[in-house]
């Protein structure tokens, strides 16, 4: 096959126990913008410019975004930073869980954690 019908990712759903409280942490935290909150329910979160969303979903059920490898949790949603430090900063200020950051090759990141336990990564 020599072309593909998929033209981009448009959304990733993200499991929360508490749908008000996380539509509001991605916004004020992060500082995404959302869009609304549906009667379905479930919340819309956009990232910056691009059509790229957060879909949260509210379920009891105690799962996460990301997955495990050998018994320790993998991200599998990263962001980018232009301001990696300051941005770690900012979590920390926040009360949000976050782990070191890390340099390898030129490249640095680091994990953190929604208030629903969801690990997350930014570089740069």
């Amino acid at each position: 096959m020599s072309k593909s019908f998929i033209e981009q990712v448009h959304y990733i759903r993200i499991p929360v126990r508490d749908l008000n409280q996380s539509a509001n942490w991605y916004r004020d935290v992060l500082g995404l913008q959302l869009l609304s909150i549906t009667e379905d329910p479930y919340a819309i979160i956009k990232v910056n410019e691009g059509p790229f969303l957060l879909i949260l979903v509210p379920t009891e059920d105690e799962t996460f975004a990301h997955f495990t490898i050998n018994n320790e949790s993998a991200f599998s949603i990263g962001f980018t930073s232009p301001d990696l430090s300051g941005f770690h900063q900012h979590l920390i200020d926040n009360g949000v869980k976050v782990e070191d950051i890390i340099e390898d090759n030129e490249h640095a990141y680091f994990h953190f954690f929604d208030p629903n336990g969801n690990k997350l990564q930014v570089h740069w």
